[in-house]
């Protein structure tokens, strides 16, 4: 199996902000650099290591807080909403069922990110409502390695034929 970019794919985006939850309902932790694992997910987020691996990492698009903070009429952070990963400058939706690179490391989009009841705590009133369909999506690590601030988001596309020995 091979990776190469996808030439007919929207332009690239970037990643602006990591995530990382230490355990249930602590302050999240926002470092400039991450490592990912295809087993065991994640490195410092409290769901590493479980065996869900089609929810290992969950995204957001940076352009959608401004959407949710005008909802709700208030500014909307990351941290709030409890994603590991803010992509900027491309459109997170289109990236579901798609494998995708951040950096080095190779994603697939398995699924929308949707909003859980304690969006309510969070946000107040009517957070719930307000992330519906800006909850990001959700996806499982194909390739590892360690992801930093500013690294470019990018579709790609799989080749399942190509040998990996050159044959």
């Amino acid at each position: 199996m091979s990776v190469r970019s996808d030439p007919g794919a929207s332009r690239a985006g970037r990643l602006v902000w990591i995530g990382l939850r230490p355990e249930r309902l602590a302050p999240l932790a926002t470092p400039d650099q991450a490592d990912l694992d295809t087993e065991t997910g994640l490195a410092g987020d409290h769901y590493a290591g479980r065996t869900q691996r089609k929810r290992q990492v969950t995204l957001l698009q940076y352009e959608h807080l401004a959407v949710i903070g005008s909802v709700l009429g208030r500014e909307v952070t990351p941290a709030l909403l409890r994603r590991n990963l803010v992509v900027a400058g491309i459109n997170l939706h289109a990236l579901k069922d798609q494998p995708f690179e951040i950096g080095p490391v190779l994603l697939q989009g398995t699924g929308f990110c949707h909003p859980c009841s304690r969006m309510e705590t969070a946000l107040g009133p009517g957070g719930y409502q307000a992330m519906r369909g800006h909850g990001g999506i959700t996806a499982q690590i194909l390739r590892g390695g360690t992801i930093r601030l500013g690294d470019t988001v990018r579709p790609t596309q799989l080749d399942l034929f190509a040998s990996s020995n050159g044959d």
